[in-house]
């Protein structure tokens, strides 16, 4: 597990592999989506394989308990696997997109870009979610790729946090800025995803728009997740320290220690 809390921090996230985090905000625990499953290979059927590369760095059991589950959408194994599947099963509250409320069924609800949701805080007071365009893939994807959302995390008292979610897209990124930025920190899904959908086009961010993206958000701190474990994310750590690097912008990734030890092996 990378835990990326600092002292200074007032939103402790830590990342356990794949597109799976955990955001402490406002008093409750938020789940990206999870992803928990054995590495293997993952039929997505006419012959498309996914394949999972390394386990994730924790159980689903040792998370509990978990107040929300944040799914940019429930329709690709990397994303949504059979242990989180069984997972949602236990949390209060499913956030994601309006199809896959209506397939997941239980305690999922349905968001559309820009709607919001307000969730009482154990302090007694509130904080938003809201749900943000995202786009897995080039202009066009969404009837081969599905719908996908990403979220921000506001409060009067607190810090904004925005979760990418699975988006390849920087003109919707500069739609989010436009209504949130700064952001305090960014859950940005990265690793510059390709499969053979649209002769290999990006279906996420890869480093170099990740760190564009900050750039966007004016974010003071970016959490990079959804760049390891699987096969078909082309694009791994060192690619996301040269391009943090280049845009001179390498002390807002986090754990700071983390990476910079990789500029240094």
């Amino acid at each position: 597990m990378a835990e990326t809390s600092t002292p200074a921090a007032q939103t402790p996230v830590s990342v356990f592999g794949g597109p799976t985090a955990l955001i402490e905000y406002g008093g409750l625990r938020f789940l990206t989506d999870p992803a928990f499953d054995a590495p293997g290979e993952y039929p997505r059927g006419q012959g498309h394989v996914l394949t999972k590369t390394a386990p994730a760095a924790v159980a689903p059991a040792e998370l509990a308990p978990l107040d929300v589950v944040l799914l940019s959408h429930d329709e690709h194994p990397d994303n949504l696997d059979h242990s989180g599947r069984a997972l949602l099963t236990d949390i209060p509250l499913v956030l994601t997109t309006r199809g896959g409320a209506g397939r997941l069924g239980g305690t999922a609800r349905g968001l559309t870009p820009w709607e919001s949701v307000d969730l009482p805080r154990p302090d007694g007071g509130t904080l938003t979610v809201t749900a943000t365009p995202a786009q897995h893939g080039p202009e066009g994807c969404e009837g081969v790729t599905g719908e996908v959302i990403g979220f921000v995390l506001t409060a009067p008292d607190l810090p904004t946090v925005y979760v990418s979610g699975d988006n390849a897209s920087l003109a919707l990124v500069q739609q989010i800025a436009d209504r949130f930025a700064p952001v305090d920190t960014a859950v940005l899904f990265a690793g510059a995803a390709r499969t053979a959908l649209f002769d290999g086009a990006l279906l996420t961010l890869d480093s170099a728009q990740a760190a564009e993206a900050a750039a966007i958000l004016a974010a003071r701190r970016v959490v990079p997740v959804h760049f390891d474990s699987w096969g078909h994310f082309t694009e791994g750590r060192s690619h996301l320290v040269d391009a943090f690097t280049a845009a001179g912008l390498l002390d807002r990734l986090e754990p700071a220690s983390a990476w910079a030890a990789t500029t240094r092996g």
